[in-house]
């Protein structure tokens, strides 16, 4: 921002005396010419002693000086500001965790929106569709490099004996799995021949707070790209969930990957986890989430990944002819992405069972 200020009563000093660098300066034709005030050369830093209009003239020329002065001091603080503000909304500061993943994220000029975090974080979203000897499910997943590791949930792609990957471009690819860890049921593989594609930042999930809003994007049913908003209703809620694949894809064909059972309270949601399961800390949020919406992404409004969905409520269990009654209630789990992070090295070595 450039202002210019002038001196209300300095017009005529500066039109009579123009190599002079301050309104106020110039004597000459101003009354004193022969009086007991010589007047100041027009070069140098000479300051007017004596009368009073000396002085008087003095103090109109230093105003200019103060305001401009005042005007610096503001415009520091405004842009000390606005550096702040760039920093949080473009995910500036230090991470705590050990590996950084950065990517996309919200513009300054649409962040804080809902479809200022769409824009800038769904191409970065995937459908996965999974097939193995119980069926088809169908997952989301989260591109973190730009050449094609995508991080999901384990059982989305357990047991699968071919996996393909929708991006949100159409464009189809043939991935396999790099590693998985069915203990925090997370998992990566990485597309065949992909290159230049727009990754996801990882965010900080420690940072998180309840009343947090945050966006979902994921596949819910097949629907490629579905973004949905909240907030986080809670923290570190003990869920469990299955190890067994069997028990993920429900051995039958589901085009949404079916309704995935957890455990939470002691009580059992959405079917039998069966005998093989897993506990871990979760993120609990109203955002909708639905079968499909698995492995996909729970985000901030600055645009960073701050967990992957990976359970739902579902009040009805499935119907005599497959199908459910009902949907999301707004009872959704993710898994903090800090546990993702301090789970990214193992994976790219293949991983535990």
């Amino acid at each position: 921002m450039t202002d210019n200020y002038r001196g209300s009563g300095d017009a005529d000093s500066t039109q009579q005396h123009p190599t002079q660098g301050f309104p106020g300066q110039g004597y000459q034709g101003q009354g004193f010419q022969g009086s007991a005030y010589p007047p100041p050369p027009s070069y140098g830093p000479t300051v007017p002693v004596g009368g009073t209009a000396a002085a008087t003239a003095h103090r109109r020329a230093r105003r200019p000086v103060a305001l401009l002065a005042a005007v610096a001091i503001a415009a520091a603080v405004v842009g000390g500001g606005t550096a702040a503000l760039v920093g949080n909304y473009t995910g500036g500061g230090t991470d705590s965790i050990g590996t950084t993943v950065s990517g996309t994220t919200v513009s300054q000029s649409s962040a804080g929106t809902v479809a200022g975090v769409a824009q800038a974080v769904s191409p970065a979203i995937v459908e996965i569709n999974a097939t193995s000897t119980s069926g088809e499910a169908t997952g989301s997943g989260v591109i973190i490099t730009s050449d094609g590791e995508i991080v999901t949930n384990n059982h989305v792609i357990a047991g699968a004996s071919s996996i393909k990957v929708q991006l949100s471009t159409g464009k189809t690819y043939t991935a396999q799995v790099v590693g998985t860890d069915a203990d925090k049921d997370l998992a990566l593989i990485k597309l065949e021949g992909a290159s230049g594609l727009k990754t996801a930042t990882l965010g900080n999930s420690d940072q998180v707070k309840v009343g947090d809003q945050v966006v979902a994007i994921g596949s819910p049913e097949g629907l490629t790209g579905t973004v949905t908003s909240g907030i986080i209703s809670a923290l570190n809620r003990d869920v469990t969930v299955a190890k067994d694949q069997d028990q993920g894809q429900q051995q039958q064909p589901q085009r949404g990957g079916g309704n995935w059972p957890f455990e939470f309270g002691g009580q059992q949601f959405n079917g039998d986890t069966g005998s093989s399961k897993t506990t871990y800390k979760a993120l609990q949020t109203d955002a909708s989430l639905n079968p499909g919406n698995s492995g996909g992404a729970l985000i901030n409004m600055n645009g960073e990944i701050i967990g992957i969905n990976s359970a739902m409520y579902a009040p009805s269990s499935a119907s005599a002819t497959g199908g459910s009654d009902a949907g999301s209630v707004g009872l959704g789990f993710a898994i903090p992405v800090n546990t993702v992070k301090s789970d990214l090295s193992a994976l790219r070595s293949g991983g535990t069972d």
